[in-house]
């Protein structure tokens, strides 16, 4: 019979899942982690048990799901650079679209009714509206984008079909680490804004690239909506707490409905570390909106989610920390 303290967390031992996986544990859950250790970290896995495997794998899923006893599913796993999907989209259908079809039947034969599924603000493409509404058309402008997409397509007709009952959360920008320095951001390679500029400041790489100085924002750089990575986390917590509560499965944006440019980053550095990151002007890069923004009224009046450490100076403290003090070797 499934637990429903136990949560089986895929994508567990990387960036937002292993902070996921803190914030479950310290509400009372056991969170169980199904990574591939391909891109997650075993240092990361503090908070529960490890298995490792592949999503591609389904009897290791089945068996996951059956002999843990799990009563839900986080679902982190997948590919997520947006750069590298436009070249290589065979792998983000793949392990994005096909790998999560494997888990959502596994999960519909060892009886496990609820997901929460990890999405993105890339499933909406070019934003019409500022800030962003979760009915503001879904038109992906990249693989990744699209395969996430795809999923929530699935998703919605397994729940028509066979009563799965699911939340996508939809991440703007997530940042930081967490505050007590037990867990952080560790990608290589690194495309997040904040370590980018962070490693700049610390010597660690030259400069940090600036692509568009001319968009029509205050200061003609890209503007985007940071949200703490402890915050994405806690939202995943009420995500499933709602679920289980019997809430109508249904899509939420994860952001602050504030937006900030990279300008902004970069002297958040400044003020944090106590030193300026250099930086080299180029042009834009493809794809990239000059904004996105979100707006996250329904996570706030259903899920009761308020984000409380997502102001950009805390954001980037917290990040200034992990990487000086406490970020394994």
């Amino acid at each position: 019979m499934a637990d429903s303290s136990t949560i089986l967390v895929t994508g567990g031992a990387g960036y937002i899942g292993s902070h996921t996986c803190k914030i479950l544990a310290g509400a009372g859950y056991t969170p169980v982690v199904y990574d591939s250790l391909d891109l997650g970290h075993r240092w990361a896995v503090k908070y529960g048990p490890l298995v490792e495997g592949d999503l591609s794998d389904g009897k290791r899923l089945r068996e996951a799901l059956s002999g843990h006893r799990a009563g839900a599913v986080v679902h982190f796993a997948g590919s997520t650079y947006v750069g590298e999907s436009m070249g290589n989209p065979r792998k983000y259908f793949r392990n994005n679209l096909a790998n999560s079809l494997n888990l959502i039947e596994a999960m519909q034969d060892t009886g496990v009714e609820t997901l929460v599924y990890s999405s993105t603000c890339a499933t909406y493409g070019y934003p019409e509206t500022i800030p962003i509404p979760e009915d503001h058309p879904q038109r992906p402008v990249s693989p990744y984008g699209d395969s996430k997409y795809a999923v929530e397509r699935a998703i919605r007709w397994f729940g028509e079909a066979y009563g799965l009952r699911w939340a996508a959360l939809r991440y703007f920008n997530a940042a930081g680490a967490d505050p007590d320095g037990e867990i952080g951001e560790d990608h290589d390679p690194e495309t997040h804004l904040i370590p980018i500029v962070i490693e700049a400041a610390l010597g660690k790489r030259s400069h940090v690239d600036i692509f568009g100085t001319d968009y029509p924002t205050g200061d003609g750089t890209a503007v985007r909506d940071y949200v703490h990575v402890c915050d994405l986390g806690e939202a995943h917590r009420l995500a499933l707490e709602y679920l289980q509560r019997g809430g109508e499965s249904s899509a939420f944006n994860l952001g602050t409905g504030n937006g900030h440019s990279v300008r902004e980053v970069i002297q958040a550095v400044g003020r944090a570390g106590g030193r300026e990151a250099p930086f080299q002007e180029t042009g834009r890069r493809p794809g990239d909106p000059a904004e996105l923004i979100a707006d996250a009224r329904r996570a706030s009046e259903s899920l009761g989610w308020r984000p409380r450490l997502s102001g950009l100076d805390k954001i980037v403290e917290t990040a200034w920390n992990w990487h000086t003090k406490a970020k394994a070797p």
